[in-house]
């Protein structure tokens, strides 16, 4: 997608300007505009000539397990709350005293896993705690 064009005169860039780096400068402004918000090496150069704040995104690889499970958790939560709400139309549905017994009992052993799933939650989040 082609960016938005300036009306403005001032704001266009227009005079291209060609210089050389060696290897390694250049290995580094990569190693920059990868782990930045710029979106190329002349956007470096410019944010980094005209004093411009250079965002630099870190990943802390040592927390990748830990949103793992979280994500897992996640699905899980959601699966047993899809449950939940069948159990729940199936109850209100139905017009028998023993058929809705049974659902309360289902609904009661859904709401237990969301209990078993929240202290697992709670143990993540220490676990994230510990970390920052």
């Amino acid at each position: 997608m082609a960016r938005n064009k300036k009306k403005e005169a001032e704001g266009l860039l227009s005079h291209p300007i060609i210089f050389r780096v060696t290897g390694r400068e250049y290995k580094r402004l990569e190693d920059i505009q990868k782990k930045s918000d710029c979106h190329s090496i002349g956007e470096v150069i410019r944010r980094a000539l005209t004093g411009r704040q250079i965002k630099l995104f870190h990943k802390d690889a040592s927390l990748d397990g830990v949103v793992e499970e979280l994500a897992g958790v996640r699905e899980e939560l959601r699966a047993i709350g899809v449950n939940i709400n069948q159990i729940t139309r199936h109850f209100n549905a139905s017009p028998g005293g023993a058929k809705r017994v049974f659902l309360a009992h289902q609904a009661l052993a859904q709401y237990q896993l969301v209990g078993q799933k929240v202290n697992l939650l709670l143990s993540l989040i220490s676990q994230l705690a510990r970390k920052w």
